[in-house]
């Protein structure tokens, strides 16, 4: 892999017209990129599971559904890449660079990005006025865990474990745990 050289710091503009002319997707914070780094296959698979799932009735409910590359604009000066993201206000339909309106973001947990999931993500993408579920999921053991937007601020925690059924209450799914870890071999 050639060595991409980046700009220790950009406007926002210039990271939309800079970041699809280089080979890594790179996440823009207030000014400073950030090269994404490549998952594990239980994490791929994982994904994929769960978009494989979920497709055909987000689609049907004439959602829009993006995996990995797809950008979520979380405010003028942050963009994010998250590993799911599921999007039914009619303004993003068309969208070409970036989702603005989820519904619902799902992110598959790593050793290396956990903790980025669960604090400044999480804190980033709550203020998304559209964001109705966050969803975390565990690449090293059964376990699944969402946040659904409450009343004001608050945020209601659910936990799912071996033998659950999950239930994405956004966008009306509901599928056995199970198959979201269908054939990943290292939790298994």
């Amino acid at each position: 892999m050639f060595a991409t050289t980046q700009p220790p710091e950009m406007t926002a503009e210039a990271y939309l017209a800079w970041e699809p002319t280089q080979e890594l997707r790179y996440e823009f914070i207030n000014g400073e990129v950030l090269a994404m780094t490549g998952g594990t296959l239980p994490h791929n698979d994982i994904a994929i599971n769960l978009l494989t799932a979920l497709r055909p009735q987000v689609r049907a409910q004439g959602c829009r559904i993006n995996i990995a590359d797809a950008k979520v604009n979380v405010a003028p000066s942050i963009y994010r890449y998250p590993d799911l993201v599921i999007s039914c206000d009619e303004r993003d339909k068309t969208a070409i660079t970036a989702i603005q309106y989820p519904k619902l973001i799902v992110e598959v947990l790593s050793p290396g990005t956990e903790s980025l999931d669960r604090g400044d993500k999480f804190r980033e993408y709550r203020s998304l006025p559209s964001l109705q579920e966050y969803v975390l999921i565990s690449s090293t053991q059964i376990n699944v865990e969402i946040y659904r937007r409450g009343e004001g601020r608050l945020w209601l925690y659910t936990a799912y474990q071996a033998g659950d059924t999950v239930t994405l209450e956004s966008v009306g799914f509901e599928c056995s745990i199970a198959l979201l870890y269908e054939n990943v071999l290292a939790i298994e």
